[in-house]
């Protein structure tokens, strides 16, 4: 007899229902669906502490001294207002009267802007003017660029110590580059005439006063 051939059975895979939410329903499944990411009346959400920006709260006014550190102390001048387009502007006219300049620094952006130092950080300068310079092997251009930010940082104990490596207790030209003493004149200025803003002397008190704290006693008696 022949043999039958067996006959696969094909189970039929059963329809899925699809639920049509309507009017509130939908509401409904949805907060359903979103039970899991939304905190519940017991759960605290999570806050992310954000850094706030530094304000500038602090106002100067007229005759005050200030500290530019590109251009070193100024006086305020004025203190005036302008509208540019419908926003009031009011700024600071400060005179840097070594440079014979007049800037002008709206009083919202005055971040750069620094008080003069005190008496104590005054005396700080001159304790490290009495210190011994470090020398550096590096190369003159990468130090050269190092002391001019030291400069320009506006940070006084910075502008001091480019004082103090920079001294060479001599005013014969030959011991210094043209580089080194245009720098060490400019670091000299800058930090004296904050002392002369500070000390409220006159310059010839106030060099006599960092050239003997530099050793460069001298050299000042010999310049009279």
């Amino acid at each position: 007899m022949p043999k039958r051939k067996k006959i696969k059975k094909v189970r039929k895979t059963k329809k899925v229902k699809k639920i049509k939410f309507k009017g509130s329903t939908i509401s409904s499944a949805k907060s359903v669906l979103n039970k899991n990411s939304v905190p519940g009346p017991d759960e605290k959400p999570e806050i992310k502490k954000i850094k706030k920006q530094p304000t500038e709260k602090r106002i100067y006014n007229l005759k005050d001294f200030v500290v530019y550190p590109k251009h070193g102390v100024g006086k305020i001048t004025a203190i005036e207002k302008a509208k540019i387009g419908d926003i009031d502007i009011q700024f600071y006219k400060i005179l840097v009267e070594k440079e014979k300049l007049t800037l002008t620094v709206p009083i919202n952006q005055q971040a750069k802007l620094r008080p003069i130092s005190s008496i104590n950080q005054i005396n700080k300068c001159v304790s490290i003017l009495k210190t011994k310079p470090k020398i550096k092997r590096t190369m003159w251009s990468r130090r050269a660029q190092e002391y001019d930010q030291k400069i320009n940082s506006g940070k006084i104990y910075e502008l001091a110590e480019v004082v103090k490596d920079l001294n060479k207790n001599t005013d014969i030209i030959a011991d210094q580059s043209y580089s080194e003493r245009q720098l060490f004149e400019k670091a000299y200025e800058r930090l004296k005439s904050e002392f002369e803003a500070v000390l409220k002397t006159s310059p010839e008190e106030v060099q006599k006063k960092m050239d003997k704290a530099l050793g460069r006693t001298n050299i000042s008696e010999s310049t009279e």
